[in-house]
């Protein structure tokens, strides 16, 4: 079976995969290098002693796009998801190694739009740092993959994810009802220049650092579905597009 379909296996079942040799050494340290030279001061920027995370990040740093949707990467979103997915969040997040910063047990439920209208299925609303974020239909967070792209090496001693496989499959559920004599926790350690593809609805946590080393990791929503026409995404993004196929991923 080629390595694309099982990871498309993977994740169709577990509601996660990972895979490793996505970007070179080279590739992620240039990701690094724009990022490090951007104005840290700006609004979208959010910097504490235990994270530093920016919002809309491709909106922010477009210099980024075509070294993260290098010809590997677009391959693998196109042959996993589909040729009519395009981006509709991103973040990056960093966790500095002193961090003791812990995100429990969670879906992601919200998707950013440009602005706050009452529709029937939308809802409840939140404003972080003047971007709309709302409850869709569940139909719509479905639909929804996510891309996260780690610049780093990542396992249990520096915040790896922690989810419950095909928890996504389950709808929207409530953390504190999981009955854990049935679930199995999975540590999702990602190799640096690895991407862990996930589907928003898997229930899923991280831990403290414990090794003081970093975690940076660039956080990518891709959705294939229109909003209702009194809305739209907050930060749709075509993919580019390449004319040949990365074999390497056959």
């Amino acid at each position: 079976m080629p390595k694309l379909a099982v990871h498309k296996a993977e994740l169709d079942t577990k509601g996660f995969t990972v895979i490793g040799g996505v970007f070179s050494a080279d590739e992620t340290e240039r990701i690094a290098a724009v990022i490090s030279r951007a104005d840290h001061s700006r609004a979208a920027f959010r910097k504490t002693t235990e994270l530093f995370a920016i919002r809309q990040f491709l909106k922010e740093l477009p210099e980024t796009v075509p070294l993260l949707f290098n010809q590997k990467l677009s391959s693998i979103v196109r042959q996993l998801f589909g040729s009519n997915y395009f981006v509709v969040k991103s973040i990056y997040f960093d966790k500095p190694g002193e961090s003791n910063w812990y995100v429990a047990y969670h879906q992601d439920l919200t998707v950013s739009v440009d602005r706050k209208t009452e529709i029937a299925g939308f809802g409840p609303w939140t404003v972080k740092q003047n971007q709309f974020a709302v409850q869709p239909p569940l139909e719509i967070l479905q639909n929804i993959f996510t891309v996260r792209i780690h610049l780093d090496n990542t396992d249990e001693e520096n915040g790896a994810l922690r989810v419950i496989p095909n928890s996504h499959a389950k709808g929207i559920l409530r953390p504190e009802t999981i009955d854990w004599t049935t679930e199995k926790e999975t540590i999702c350690r990602v190799p640096k220049g690895g991407v862990m593809v996930m589907k928003p609805l898997l229930l899923h946590s991280s831990s403290r650092t414990t090794n003081n080393n970093r975690r940076r990791v660039v956080h990518i929503e891709l959705s294939n579905q229109q909003l209702p026409i009194s809305m739209e995404w907050a930060e749709k993004l075509e993919l580019p597009e390449y004319t040949t196929t990365a074999r390497s991923l056959q």
